[in-house]
C-alpha cells in the first residue's frame, strides 16, 4: 500500500512553512546576537555612528584630504611667489582664491556636523541637543568673523 503525500506520515504544505518561519527566527536571532554590546543590554537605547567614534565627514574623508592638499598647494603657490617677488595685486588675488577654498571646505564640514553630530543629539533629547546646537552656532560665529 502506497501513499500519495496527504496521508498522516507525509509533510503537509503548512509543516514546510513553519519550517521555514523557524529558519527565518533563526536568521533574525543571529542578527541580534552580533549586535553591540549596550545595543543587547538595553533593546531602548540607541547607538548611532557618533557613539562608534564615526565622525560626519568619516564617509567623505578621503575627497576631504584631497581637496585640503589642492588647498595647501595653493598655499605654498603663495609662498613661492612671495619667494618670485610677483606683484602683489597677484598675490592678493591667490590669496582671495585660497580663503575661498578653505571656507567652502569649512561650509562643508559645518554641513555634515549639522547632519550627523547635532542630527545624533536631537535623536537622543536632553542636554546634549542643547550643547551641539551652542557648539555649531559658535562655530558659524567664528566662520562670519573671518
Amino acid at each position: 500500500m502506497t501513499t500519495t503525500g496527504t496521508g498522516a506520515g507525509a509533510p503537509s504544505s503548512t509543516d514546510t512553512t513553519d519550517v521555514t518561519d523557524v529558519t527565518d527566527t533563526t536568521d533574525v536571532t543571529v542578527a541580534t546576537d552580533t549586535t553591540d554590546a549596550t545595543e543587547a543590554a538595553d533593546p531602548t537605547t540607541l547607538v548611532t555612528d557618533h557613539d562608534r567614534g564615526i565622525h560626519g565627514y568619516h564617509h567623505q574623508k578621503q575627497e576631504h584630504l584631497k581637496r585640503l592638499r589642492r588647498i595647501e598647494g595653493q598655499v605654498r603657490g603663495l609662498q613661492r611667489m612671495v619667494d618670485e617677488d610677483v606683484y602683489c595685486i597677484d598675490i592678493l588675488t591667490q590669496v582671495s582664491a585660497s580663503t575661498k577654498a578653505l571656507q567652502s571646505f569649512a561650509l562643508q564640514l559645518l554641513e555634515e556636523h549639522l547632519r550627523h553630530c547635532v542630527a545624533d543629539a536631537a535623536l537622543k533629547g536632553g542636554d546634549e541637543i542643547d550643547a551641539k546646537v551652542k557648539e555649531a552656532t559658535q562655530a558659524i560665529a567664528r566662520m562670519l568673523r573671518t
